[in-house]
């Protein structure tokens, strides 16, 4: 433990929970991976339950452990660059890895993988812009909106693949359409949040 008053060392507890974080979304993918079976509706099908369950298990104790890290970090005082820096790529990591599975098995569409990334890119570069000239675009409440949404439309996705896995057919295809309809919802939302971003700091871009 650091003295009073001193500097945080790189691996504070906050920032040993990301490392955990992002070293166990390949473990997610693998599971996800095996867990798949043959393709019903909207791409999901009947994989193995077992694995099935535990890949939901594992997105869900993933998409958690967002909070805690942040919590970890604040509540100690711990607030590091380096946590700064590798808790986005985490959040990021985690939504990207769990949305290409989808895409890759016909569950979503092409297009909302494309607005998703090309809003990230867009809002990292306005942030990298930004910094270069002294200010900081911290998230809104729209942009936390928008991560929230996404993070439990996947989740239902997954937890809708997990109860066709049981043979829970009935609320299986209920979630799987409550998760397209939370996707739609993310979607919006990437958008609104996206553009509102830019609207904001449009002097940023196009100068006062």
């Amino acid at each position: 433990m650091s003295e009073r008053g001193s500097a945080p060392g790189v691996w504070t507890p906050a920032n040993i929970v990301t490392c955990v974080r992002i070293a166990l979304i390949p473990v997610f993918m693998v599971v996800a991976i095996d867990a798949r079976g043959e393709a019903g509706a909207r791409g999901f099908g009947t994989g193995d339950p077992v694995l099935s369950v535990a890949a939901f298990a594992l997105y869900l104790a993933l998409s958690l452990t967002d909070k805690v890290d942040g919590y970890l970090a604040r509540s100690r005082g711990e607030v590091t660059d380096f946590g700064k820096f590798l808790d986005p790529i985490a959040d990021k990591l985690l939504v990207f890895s769990a949305l290409l599975l989808l895409l890759e098995q016909g569950s979503v569409s092409v297009w909302v993988v494309f607005v998703i990334l090309l809003r990230e890119f867009l809002v990292s570069a306005l942030r990298m812009v930004a910094g270069a000239q002294g200010e900081v675009i911290a998230a809104d409440a729209l942009g936390k909106a928008k991560t929230a949404v996404t993070m439990v439309s996947l989740c239902s996705y997954y937890l809708a693949a997990a109860a066709l896995a049981l043979g829970l057919a009935q609320a299986g295809e209920a979630l799987a359409l409550v998760s397209w309809a939370l996707m739609v919802a993310a979607v919006v939302l990437t958008v609104v949040s996206g553009a509102q971003y830019f609207w904001s700091a449009r002097h940023v871009v196009f100068g006062r």
